[in-house]
């Protein structure tokens, strides 16, 4: 099932870079796939992480929701910015990731940086250190529900 994916995916990708439907180059686009396909899975490169397209479908509701968060926190940065006090409270904090693999933590760590206001300044196992541009924007990261977020989407759900 993941060669057949990973297989449609850099097809498809192929497509979208190359812009040509010419039947001979569509034949050659498909059998270049299919041999990058084949050594990748020579290699033992078509694996969970390197492609994971178990979490396809949980990423049809977290890339929806990690673009909403973006858009508040950039208008809130935008707000704060614009105000003629520009009432900032710049804050250091750290958060625990609850992610049980590596991906998952850096899919956290990245999902913060991705945000507006806030970004991930060190990772040391499983303690983040995060700087927010407002105290709110920290506050809301060690609430938790970004973290339970990505630990949602790291399981596949």
């Amino acid at each position: 099932m993941r060669v057949i994916s990973l297989s449609v995916v850099l097809y498809l990708f192929w497509l979208a870079l190359s812009g040509y439907f010419k039947p001979f180059l569509l034949i050659a686009g498909l059998l270049s796939t299919v041999a990058v396909v084949l050594v990748a899975r020579r290699m033992r490169l078509l694996d969970s992480e390197g492609h994971p397209a178990h979490l396809l479908p949980a990423a049809s509701t977290y890339w929806p929701w990690l673009l909403w968060e973006i858009i508040k926190a950039g208008w809130s940065v935008t707000k704060a910015v614009l105000r003629p006090t520009l009432a900032i409270s710049p804050t250091l904090t750290r958060v625990v990731a609850s992610q049980r693999t590596p991906a998952g933590i850096v899919t956290y760590a990245n999902s913060i940086t991705l945000t507006p206001g806030t970004i991930t300044t060190g990772v040391k196992d499983t303690v983040l250190t995060v700087h927010a541009f407002e105290r709110g924007g920290a506050i809301d990261l060690e609430e938790g529900g970004m973290d339970a977020r990505v630990t949602r989407f790291e399981r596949g759900a």
